[in-house]
């Protein structure tokens, strides 16, 4: 069976950008690690929470539990219920704690404590619970129960990585590894927790771009749109050192321009803008769809072939003739239909697309 890899373009609900990419693994490596566990009152939870000392990437992950489940996590504390542990991970250097494994419980605890509801301007009250606890804010509970809160405890797995010491590729296999949630984080959300730097920080900036969301639809909460950002500059560059794994090749790009030492902000910023804004303004906003979704290699084909040609100047001709050819070429379509990770049709697809557009004025 043929899956196209795809990302809805209109829905929250995310699909993954490459079937195959995401059935990828990065190569295992042998790790010396210490483990430990510990026990966190709730209280002391929060107040590291609070202070940093342990630490919830803003761009982790989007905070996706609603009112109620947040509640009713809440409520299994207050009864005496056992909730499932954390897994947290001990920089060296810092010693801060960041969270591998149980973000969505803490950012419900320190929201609770704090009184806002993530996302929202409304007081965080419970919901869906035993009416003794219903319609209660932290500050409204009554003060045994409060109590009984603040002592509560969550068992915490505390890893550090003693070695490889290798900058983050081994980091990523390990994060990959120990997440255990229903929804395990993305690829480009663990890249965006290991590989956290300048460079991170612009992939969300430019995810913004006003031509970029009108190509791409509503925003991934899976940072899938962010990975098609990290792909088009990884292609770009380093398409000759592309060997045989995307997730891997796509490590390899953020790690080493991880603070952008390698391609400054302003060079990654008008490449990608000026790139966007010519497909949009020259094809239309459905560029890069074979039909209702966003395909991933076509996405890659186009920024890189278009980039290309804009390397000599502005596009002054009309494109639509070179893109329709090229979408009615069977070696091109083969390219972006399965498969897509591999080697050859990598190279293909970007080859086709250069050559397309390399003519025009």
């Amino acid at each position: 069976m043929v899956i196209e890899m795809v990302v809805e373009a209109d829905k929250e609900e995310e699909l993954p950008i490459d079937a195959n990419d995401a059935d990828e693994t990065v190569d295992a490596q042998d790790f010396i690690i210490s483990n430990y566990g510990a026990d966190f009152d709730v209280e002391g939870l929060v107040r590291r929470l609070d202070r940093g000392d342990i630490e919830i990437p803003d761009f982790q992950r989007a905070f996706v539990w609603n009112q109620k489940r947040a509640s009713r996590f809440i409520e299994s504390l207050l009864i005496g219920l056992p909730v499932p542990g954390i897994f947290l991970y001990r920089e060296r250097d810092s010693q801060t704690l960041r969270v591998i494994d149980g973000q969505q419980r803490l950012i419900s605890l320190k929201s609770y404590y704090n009184g806002q509801f993530p996302g929202s301007t409304r007081k965080f009250r419970l919901t869906g619970v035993n009416k003794r606890f219903e319609g209660k804010a932290y500050t409204e509970l009554l003060p045994e129960d409060r109590r009984k809160l603040n002592n509560s405890i969550i068992h915490a797995s505390i890893i550090q990585q003693d070695a490889p010491d290798d900058n983050g590729t081994s980091q990523f296999s390990l994060f990959e590894r120990l997440n255990t949630t229903s929804t395990p984080l993305s690829s480009q959300e663990i890249r965006a927790t290991v590989y956290r730097g300048t460079l991170n920080e612009l992939l969300v900036e430019l995810n913004s771009c006003e031509a970029w969301r009108t190509l791409i639809g509503k925003p991934n909460l899976r940072k899938h749109d962010q990975e098609l950002i990290l792909r088009f500059f990884a292609l770009y560059y380093d398409l000759a050192d592309y060997r045989r794994n995307l997730k891997e090749f796509l490590n390899e790009y953020m790690k080493g321009n991880q603070q952008l030492n390698r391609h400054s902000a302003d060079d990654l910023r008008e490449l990608f803008t000026t790139t966007v804004r010519t497909i949009l303004e020259k094809l239309d906003r459905r560029a890069f769809r074979r039909d209702r979704a966003v395909n991933a290699a076509l996405t890659d084909a186009l920024m890189v072939g278009i980039a290309r040609r804009l390397e000599r100047g502005p596009i002054d001709a009309n494109i639509r003739n070179e893109y329709e050819r090229l979408m009615n070429d069977q070696e091109f379509v083969a390219s972006i239909s399965a498969g897509t990770s591999q080697l050859n049709n990598v190279r293909t697809r970007i080859d086709l697309a250069t050559e397309a557009f390399a003519g025009v004025e």
